[in-house]
């Protein structure tokens, strides 16, 4: 064996995964997507010192991460064609698609239609949650907010809510609505409407929902301040499920 060839075989085996990017992570990256090649073995803290390594000012946000569509502790090891998310804080029987649906949509958003898709002849109750866009936040004066999505996790997040949720309340249907890109103030930001039997389990159904959409779900928030002052992104780490 050459000298060349005990070198590379003395060389440790790497293999490539791709890194998607959201909202301020994006912004300090220059992308959407970036890969990275690893040594075999690595871990997603390995990972994180790489990023860190090309990009410093990556350490000043705080980020959770998530491995192909699923949060993931830094412990999680990495294989070929993994992506990878790094995820800044958020601004917050499976039902078939009949019985639940999640729509992203750039544009006002129908809470009425929402309400007709969920509302059956069974049901006594339909509760509806609409989320605006307000103008002022710590006392800040908004001009408008901008909303982003990791469009496919969250779809996927929000499925595994509302299955917890028919779980434990005795709800019939379940309709959601989130607008991206311009929301300007006074308009609809988020929808969410659950139809029941009975007023207790719509009620508890949509806050529930609602609640853990804003806790989970891989969606960002940027607010445009009036008067030149800029523009921030509004949020908190996703809450894990142990």
């Amino acid at each position: 064996m050459n000298a060349a060839a005990r070198h590379r075989d003395a060389m440790p085996s790497t293999f490539v995964v791709t890194v998607r990017c959201f909202a301020a992570v994006r912004e300090l990256l220059g992308s959407d997507r970036i890969e990275c090649a690893l040594a075999e073995g690595s871990t997603v803290a390995d990972l994180r010192a790489e990023l860190w390594r090309r990009e410093p000012r990556l350490r000043t946000l705080q980020v959770a991460w998530a491995v192909n569509q699923s949060y993931a502790r830094e412990d999680r090891a990495l294989q070929a064609g993994d992506e990878i998310a790094l995820i800044p804080p958020i601004s917050g029987g499976s039902p078939d698609a009949d019985v639940f649906r999640l729509d992203f949509v750039r544009g006002p958003i129908d809470a009425r239609e929402l309400e007709r898709q969920a509302r059956t002849d069974r049901d006594g109750a339909v509760c509806s949650f609409t989320g605006t866009a307000r103008d002022h936040t710590d006392g800040a004066a908004v001009e408008l907010l901008v909303y982003e999505a990791y469009e496919d996790m969250a779809q996927k997040v929000v499925r595994h809510i509302v299955d917890d949720v028919f779980l434990q309340h005795a709800i019939t249907r379940v309709r959601v609505a989130h607008r991206l890109g311009v929301v300007p103030v006074g308009e609809a930001a988020v929808v969410v409407v659950v139809s029941a039997p009975h007023r207790a389990p719509a009620f508890d159904g949509c806050r529930a929902i609602m609640d853990r959409i804003k806790e989970q779900a891989p969606i960002w928030k940027r607010e445009r301040l009036r008067n030149g002052n800029g523009e921030r992104w509004i949020g908190e780490l996703p809450r894990q499920e142990s």
